[in-house]
């Protein structure tokens, strides 16, 4: 037998060139840094006056290769999903050694920080892209980063008459302009960015000292009507930057009715980037995050989002009443017990988007209603998430309904689905269970009033028992996610609405809308 032995030589190993690297990477403004900034973070005020214009990547590369830079603007989440949207994009053909590439914003380009995603592609079509996106609710940013800064205002949520509130401002606009606006005792005229006036004559700054990191602004509170307020600046230059607080009575009870502002929420869909990394500081942009910042200046020029849209109709109307004390979710934070509520107050209102309540605010609230005070809900998705508070910095911890504790058997209805206002539809009124609450509309029964959605709320089986259905738009988000507005009365005599869709206060224009709220009021705010 022939025994024949086959061996094949190991093959020579092949050395794959790597794809081309940009060492040293790093971006500036050209100019001066501003307090904060770091190798791959840089703040740029496009403004035209020649300081701080621009973004200037610089880098060395290993070999020959095309360079891309992609400007990236990270959106709040949408539908669903994080979207990043590209404004801007240059290419460049480079040798080895070291080059920049020059991005100038257009004057118009919102605040906030861009992501500039850095591709490298040699002859051989070999590729390094510097951007690490969120990957598993975490990012990684490699890539530079650009803050697009106009006036930055933040101020304390809340402030009492007699006291200072201190404005943090950040720009670097040589001359100042300040003022307050407000929705109660303003003279002026009307701001168009927050609906509010502003109570006296602007106030000038110089500000050519702090053109490099924020000033701060003192503001002594007079003996203002308690409300919702604006903190505005200007540049001469026409930047224009906002921070909202709330002047709170003196004692509680000053009125018999009080409207608590949802600064939490506020703050939980403020996507205002802190730490530089061009991702909004919230788990509406990045799934990582448990914590917000509520000391953070809100994004767009400082203003709430949403807020024209959802807020300011609904504020302005409850501040022409006249007889209310404006709360902060903060203050029932800080309010002794619901039997201290319950005896200085008749009603409370609650005319925002009030999902994120603390364990006290919950508890104060449903003692208030279980001592017969009555509540108005004109939102919807309301007392949804359980937060804590360390110092300024907010806290998720789960929803109320998984915590054995449904918003439905408080509220009356409780949140079901949202779609982000793609489909909307009308209430269809339900007159016979509460004809009151209709009186004076002209509505009969079965006929349809408003354009609502958004979000919804709809009756669960934790719903108190005897509560009416007073409208309904069935099947507006699908089959049974049902927009429900609901009354119910307890035996202590406490009396609560519930509006059931995120934008029905933003309606008080509509005079069917105002009757309602009218009738209501005249119901509710008696005890």
């Amino acid at each position: 037998m022939l025994a024949v032995s086959l061996t094949s030589a190991a093959a020579p190993a092949v050395r794959v060139a790597p794809a081309p690297k940009l060492l040293d990477l790093r971006v500036s403004n050209g100019s001066t840094p501003y307090a904060g900034d770091r190798p791959m973070l840089t703040t740029v005020s496009p403004n035209g006056d020649g300081f701080r214009d621009r973004a200037v990547v610089g880098f060395r590369l290993t070999k020959s290769a095309t360079v891309e830079l992609d400007v990236l603007q990270t959106v709040n989440v949408k539908r669903g999903k994080n979207t990043v949207q590209t404004i801007s994009s240059v290419r460049h053909a480079f040798s080895r050694g070291r080059h920049r590439l020059v991005w100038t914003p257009a004057r118009s380009l919102p605040s906030g920080t861009y992501v500039l995603e850095l591709t490298v592609t040699d002859a051989q079509g070999r590729r390094r892209i510097y951007n690490d996106l969120p990957l598993a609710g975490r990012v990684r940013v490699r890539a530079p980063v650009v803050r697009i800064q106009r006036i930055g205002v933040s101020v304390g949520a809340r402030y009492m008459p007699g006291q200072t509130a201190v404005a943090s401002v950040a720009t670097d606009a040589r001359q100042l302009e300040v003022d307050v606006l407000s929705f109660r005792n303003g003279r002026g005229a009307v701001d168009p960015t927050t609906g509010a006036s502003p109570i006296a004559p602007p106030v000038a700054l110089a500000w050519r000292g702090h053109r490099k990191a924020p000033g701060r602004v003192r503001i002594h509170i007079g003996d203002w009507p308690s409300g919702l307020y604006f903190v505005r600046i200007t540049s001469k230059d026409r930047r224009v930057g906002y921070a909202p607080f709330v002047v709170r009575p003196p004692v509680l009870g000053t009125s018999r009715i009080a409207v608590v502002l949802p600064t939490n929420t506020w703050q939980a869909y403020n996507f205002a980037d802190a730490d530089g990394d061009g991702w909004g500081d919230s788990w509406y942009v990045n799934g990582a995050f448990r914590r917000v910042d509520i000391s953070r200046p809100y994004n767009d020029s400082g203003i709430p989002l949403r807020f024209r849209d959802f807020d300011s109709a609904i504020v302005a109307w409850l501040s022409a009443r006249g007889n209310v004390d404006f709360l902060t979710d903060l203050d029932l934070e800080h309010v002794a017990s619901g039997d201290l509520l319950a005896h200085v107050y008749d009603l409370i209102v609650f005319p925002g988007h009030e999902e994120y309540t603390t364990a006290h605010e919950y508890n104060v609230i449903r003692r208030f209603r279980n001592l017969g005070g009555n509540l108005m809900f004109l939102s919807a998705n309301n007392f949804f998430w359980k937060v804590v508070f360390q110092g300024q910095v907010m806290r998720r911890l789960g929803e109320w309904r998984n915590l054995g504790r449904p918003e439905a058997s408080l509220i009356g209805v409780q949140y079901v689905a949202n779609n982000y206002g793609i489909h909307q539809g009308a209430y269809i009124a339900n007159t016979t269970g509460a004809p009151w609450v209709f009186a004076g509309t002209g509505l009969a029964n079965g006929q349809s009033f408003g354009h609502y959605g958004y979000e919804i709320d709809i009756r669960s089986p934790a719903t108190p028992a005897g509560t009416i259905l007073l409208a309904s738009i069935p099947d507006l988000m699908g089959p049974g996610r049902t927009a429900e507005m609901t009354y119910y009365e307890t035996a202590a005599g406490a009396k609560v609405f519930a509006a059931g869709a995120l934008n029905f206060g933003a309606s008080v224009g509509d005079p069917v809308v105002a009757r309602i709220l009218d009738n209501l009021w005249a119901r509710l705010s008696r005890p």
